[in-house]
């Protein structure tokens, strides 16, 4: 067993080379993490009903965010191919092409802003807790095309599989974003008390900020001379559709994934404002398992796509096998922690404006909640990285659909039904979102496993040249 970990460890796209390019974005998706963790932190303590707010409307948010991030974010595996094919001149190109539909995707989120007010209101949460939705969500929307743009600017480095820049930028944006956050909502210093607008201001500050950073390093005259990243900015169009027809649907699972979520949280919250506290509160404390791992699952693309880049599909395989072996450690210690410690986990979200008696109440539907994460946390790796696995290889129109039928039939309609037909209660309704994920990590094993993506080609198969950097 010790000598067949030393030789995954050492042989190309073993464990040294996921390390290399996934505990970068890890750690990116960490921060980001830690930032989202601690924004929850100030606002359960600042208010009950911020903290019931702030879940639902940033899911809302991520329902389109997302869907736009994830047809963009693909341009990292047009890298990752075209690096590992040695075409590295044609890698600016992608780059550019991705802002341009960066920039026409930050038009339209903003302009959800002008929906947000009645749509909240057909939820049906609270007054209270809807004035705190509409105000979260209009200042995520408009400025979400920041996250965006730095995203695909960002895709540079995570395409060439050299992800520290990424890692270092993210930690940077949470050293802003943190005090930031804090100073906003609560009123200190110069600051005014914002209450959720400070937080929801102090995001896009810290997304604007990335761009800065990113652009900063990314448009040099080095990588200039050697990926044409300044030169190549014209619009393309034979590469633009091609990468859409390969990241629409990889945007599209991204919607539908989100979207049963979102709809998941919404039925939660019509059970009243203890429930969909705890949930937030569990969800909230999920996203340190559940992010990183989301680093990865683009690790496997990366290198997946690295290696079909090179026509090399044993190595493929190989990448896949040793992401997930690195996940499943990741997931079931993370589950281990949520069963071992979910009341010290939980009393990090003890508002301030709630008596102990009623945050007990709270924390013990915490605890049982907390067990269902950790039942499917194993089952959350293994697919994450089997479809990030696939995506890198060009299979998005399966992940699509895949994603989409899932999400439509195992979680979103049975959730709906279940609540508003049957009048299911919390724990049934978490029941479905086990049943969903299980499925979900059974999809992806089985087409992985199937093989199909193997024959896929997405880029041209001519021999290309690079420099060394290249290599």
């Amino acid at each position: 067993m010790l000598s067949r970990l030393k030789r995954r460890w050492k042989e190309p796209f073993g464990y040294r080379d996921v390390l290399n390019v996934g505990l970068p974005l890890v750690v990116s998706l960490g921060s980001t993490t830690a930032m989202e963790f601690t924004d929850r932190i100030f606002l359960s303590n600042y208010s009950l009903i911020s903290i019931a707010a702030a879940l639902p409307a940033a899911m809302v948010n991520l329902v389109f965010l997302l869907f736009a991030l994830g047809i963009s974010a693909y341009s990292s595996v047009f890298i990752a191919q075209y690096y590992g094919a040695c075409k590295c001149k044609k890698i600016g190109s992608v780059v550019w092409q991705a802002i341009y539909f960066c920039c026409v995707a930050w038009v339209l989120l903003a302009s959800l802003a002008l929906f947000a007010e009645p749509f909240f209101a057909f939820v049906g949460h609270a007054p209270e807790v809807q004035r705190e939705e509409v105000i979260y969500f209009s200042i995520l929307t408009v400025g979400s095309g920041c996250a965006l743009v730095a995203n695909a600017i960002g895709c540079f480095f995570t395409g060439l599989g050299q992800t520290r820049p990424n890692m270092v930028v993210n930690i940077i944006a949470v050293i802003i974003n943190i005090p930031l956050d804090y100073m906003l909502i609560n009123g200190v210093w110069i600051f005014p008390e914002m209450g959720i607008a400070g937080a929801g201001i102090a995001t896009v500050s810290s997304w604007a900020m990335q761009i800065v950073m990113y652009a900063w390093l990314v448009f040099t005259k080095k990588n200039d001379e050697t990926y044409h990243v300044i030169r190549s900015w014209r619009f393309n169009k034979d590469l633009f559709v091609r990468m859409m027809r390969y990241g629409v649907p990889s945007g599209v699972n991204n919607f539908f994934d989100v979207f049963a979520f979102t709809v998941f949280i919404m039925v939660i919250g019509r059970l009243g404002e203890t429930e969909l506290a705890a949930s937030n509160i569990v969800l909230s404390i999920n996203s340190l398992a559940f992010l990183p791992v989301v680093g990865l699952n683009i690790a496997a693309s990366i290198l997946v796509g690295q290696a079909m880049g090179k026509n090399n599909v044993g190595q493929a395989t190989v990448a896949a096998h040793s992401v997930l072996h690195v996940a499943l450690v990741w997931m079931g210690t993370f589950g281990a922690i949520f069963v071992l410690f979910p009341y010290e986990l939980t009393s990090l979200f003890k508002p301030a404006d709630l008596s102990a008696a009623d945050f007990t109440q709270i924390q013990a539907t915490c605890q049982i909640l907390l067990a269902y994460v950790a039942l499917f946390c194993i089952q959350d790796a293994i697919a994450l990285i089997f479809f990030g696995s696939l995506k890198g290889a060009g299979d998005t129109m399966y992940v699509m659909w895949a994603i989409a039928i899932c999400a439509t039939l195992c979680l979103g309609v049975p959730v709906f039904i279940g609540r508003f037909v049957f009048d299911a209660g919390l724990h049934v309704l978490w029941g479905m979102l086990i049943v969903y994920v299980c499925t979900l990590a059974i999809a992806a094993f089985s087409r992985f496993r199937g093989g199909k993506w193997m024959s896929i080609q997405m880029i041209e198969k001519e021999h290309g040249a690079c420099s060394e950097e290249g290599q």
